[in-house]
């Protein structure tokens, strides 16, 4: 018997298939970054500069699955892996990256 409630997530996994689920998510994540640099006055809604959102965006989503698998998490936390990811980007990535390293190697 399949969960009557499977939560958003498992949703748009069965609606659109899991590929395209970690697409939306990493889209997500940089309208919500992008949304942040409106706010603050620093970017225009729209512009031309949305397009470079597009390659960062997959870019983030194939390094977030990698991540995912490397961890051997859950579908659903796959997704919010890719999310939070695409949102810090890959400068936001890669000072994460190099916390991780410096509190590992002491």
């Amino acid at each position: 018997m399949s969960d009557p409630d499977p939560g958003l997530i498992e949703a748009m996994n069965k609606f659109f298939g899991g590929a395209a689920t970690t697409l939306i998510a990493a889209l997500a994540g940089r309208l919500m970054y992008h949304a942040g640099e409106v706010r603050a006055k620093r970017r225009p809604i729209w512009s031309r500069d949305l397009i470079w959102e597009l390659p960062i965006a997959v870019g983030m989503a194939l390094i977030g699955d990698g991540v995912g698998e490397y961890l051997d998490v859950s579908n659903t936390q796959q997704v919010a892996i890719v999310a939070v990811l695409s949102y810090l980007g890959p400068r936001g990535a890669g000072a994460l990256l190099e916390k991780w390293v410096d509190r590992r190697n002491g």
